[in-house]
């Protein structure tokens, strides 16, 4: 059920501990929570008293219903890919994408992309060790070893479609989908997945150019709707609005990683230059925009503009963040304080399929070099892998890219370009599973009933007479959550009167926000999936008590192995609480 049209309990912690996962109850923070004085979430109603013939022509309008083997969302990287191999496989495919293929979201700011080759001087064996030391062990053996399997692969592919040829992607990218005849529907948002019997059924949505809803009937469904990070502003996102974590979330998935947060800084230069490969020759597998980064500000405070994020880094300085000690600091308890693999100051030279970086400067990728390293804690937050085949603990629902909480490089950043290419070799991977289930399933079509439901949560702000804007909410929201002693420098106090803020939000604004107009519906949904990923990030955050990787708690400072080797996972359960899940690492 959709916040916007719902009344709908608390979300809290269930104090349940049993099996490989502890889950972390009410009590570890009783004594911070507030409980609502009715015992619930304030009433909504389900639209306003004065909403005009044509909304409500809208609301009550047709339904475009569509069906299809194999639903890709969105179509970056990780998507075409996807859409692409499912096809090949011999699905029908359908690729939808909230605004256009190539040209959305993170993916136009990406510019380096990762090949790897033994011959380059490094075996896999050692790839993987070292991966393994920089990320602190909190990495995914299975999924840094497909990106090293596969990357050669998809570079090369890549290349046939042209896309080393222009610095924008949407013409290499909807080549493959063109050729393949793969239908495509753009500037559509879906904001529901529809599930039945216990499987996903396939996702609905709006346009956002027209007063129509769209239900489009799979047998699959593969997000690959990118990260949900909360970034300081400057970078050319404010922020990512978590839309796929949302919708899998409220249908039961477990999502993961929401501890981890951006390091990147905040100026991106080289936009207007090809996209390039790097290669484990001349990259160093290092632990980048970790924690020595986030404590940086506090420290020393920013180095230019006053902005209240991680520090940015300019056209000149050194190769990529280094995980040495903060300015006038010590090395943090437990960190590496350098890279474990390669020489200070990076390399030159390039991998196969490109150039890399000039003599002395930034490594190829990152913003001080002239192409950008991301946009996000690459990799490390969204759908939890059930196996090595991309797959969510829901039936026929799969995800891909930095939508797939694959922990590829685990809650840091270690190779630059691997992000892009972890996110071709995972859409790959995942379009060829999402087939094979396809296969061997019938399509669950759901009830006229269910659609109604749907349907009138996705208008409910649009027939709305009065509320909030959704505008004013985001903009409390970042106010609450940007500032970098939230997410970047935490403590326990601080984490939870954040909370404190967010829950407020959740309980008594989202559900009253309001539009005037389809742009406004948009913003509405986007913004109740920004608050449910506030949420989590700040109850991930209080829950690991220990500080690794881009997860810094001044209040925690140690690493600490015997308690937080570890991923957190999070859940909706049956009753609408909100549950934090241990799940161990094998050490090693």
């Amino acid at each position: 059920m959709n916040p916007l049209n719902s009344k709908f309990k608390r979300r809290g912690f269930m104090g349940v501990v049993g099996g490989s996962c502890a889950v972390i109850s009410t009590v570890a923070f009783g004594q911070h929570q507030k409980q609502p004085s009715d015992g619930g979430r304030p009433s909504m109603p389900p639209g306003g008293r004065g909403a005009s013939t044509k909304k409500k022509k809208a609301a009550e309008g047709k339904i475009n219903q569509l069906t299809t083997d194999v639903l890709v969302v969105g179509g970056g990287m990780a998507g075409v890919f996807a859409a692409v191999k499912a096809h090949d496989r011999g699905a029908k495919v359908l690729l939808v994408d909230k605004g256009a293929v190539g040209k959305s979201g993170q993916t136009p700011f990406a510019r380096g992309i990762f090949r790897f080759d033994e011959k380059d001087g490094m075996a896999k064996a050692e790839y993987l060790k070292k991966t393994a030391e920089a990320a602190e062990y909190m990495n995914n053996p299975i999924y840094t070893e497909l990106v090293l399997d596969q990357s050669a692969t998809v570079v090369d592919e890549l290349e046939s479609w042209g896309f080393f040829k222009e610095a924008t992607y949407a013409k290499a990218m909807n080549h493959p989908l063109k050729e393949r005849n793969i239908p495509v529907i753009e500037r559509c948002m879906l904001t529901h997945l529809l599930e039945e019997g216990g499987r996903v059924a396939g996702a609905a949505g709006l346009f956002i150019d027209q007063n129509e809803s769209i239900a489009i009937h799979a047998k699959s469904v593969i997000l690959c709707t990118g990260a949900s990070g909360f970034k300081p502003t400057g970078w050319q996102i404010g922020s990512l609005t978590s839309d796929g974590d949302a919708m899998a979330y409220r249908i039961g998935a477990e999502i993961t990683g929401k501890e981890w947060v951006d390091g990147h800084g905040m100026t991106n230069f080289g936009l207007e230059g090809l996209p390039k490969t790097t290669g484990s020759n001349t990259e160093e597998i290092r632990g980048m925009l970790g924690v020595e980064q986030n404590i940086a500000v506090e420290k020393s405070g920013p180095s230019s503009g006053g902005m209240m994020g991680p520090p940015p880094r300019g056209r000149g300085g050194s190769g990529g963040d280094r995980r040495g000690p903060p300015p006038g600091g010590d090395k943090m308890a437990g960190g590496h304080g350098g890279g474990p693999g390669g020489p200070p100051g990076g390399g030159s030279g390039g991998g196969k399929g490109g150039p890399g970086g000039g003599h002395g400067g930034p490594p190829m990728g990152t913003s001080g070099g002239g192409v950008s390293a991301g946009m996000s804690q690459h990799k490390a937050e969204g759908l939890f892998p059930q196996d090595d085949k991309c797959s969510s603990n829901i039936p026929g629902l799969y995800g891909a890219g930095d939508a797939l909480g694959s922990m590829q490089t685990g809650g840091i950043y270690t190779q630059v370009g691997g992000s892009l290419a972890g996110s071709a070799a995972q859409g790959a991977l995942a379009g060829k599973t999402a087939a094979e289930y396809a296969k061997g399933s019938t399509l669950a079509k759901v009830t006229e009933a269910a659609l109604t439901q749907v349907n009138a949560d996705i208008y409910a702000p649009y027939l709305r007479d009065s509320g909030f804007s959704s505008q004013w909410v985001t903009q409390t929201l970042q106010g609450v959550m940007i500032p970098n002693f939230i997410l970047y420098v935490k403590s326990e106090e601080r984490l939870q009167a954040a909370l404190t803020y967010i829950e407020y939000l959740r309980d008594h604004q989202v559900p009253l926000l309001k539009a005037d107009d389809l742009h406004e519906l948009r913003l509405c949904h986007e913004t109740a999936n920004m608050v449910l990923n506030a949420e989590m990030k700040l109850r991930a955050s209080l829950m690991r008590k220990e500080s690794r990787g881009s997860h810094y708690r001044e209040d925690y400072p140690e690493r600490n192995d015997n308690d937080w080797l570890c991923w957190i996972k999070i859940r909706q359960a049956a009753n609408g609480n909100m549950e934090l899940l241990k799940h161990s690492i094998k050490a090693g």
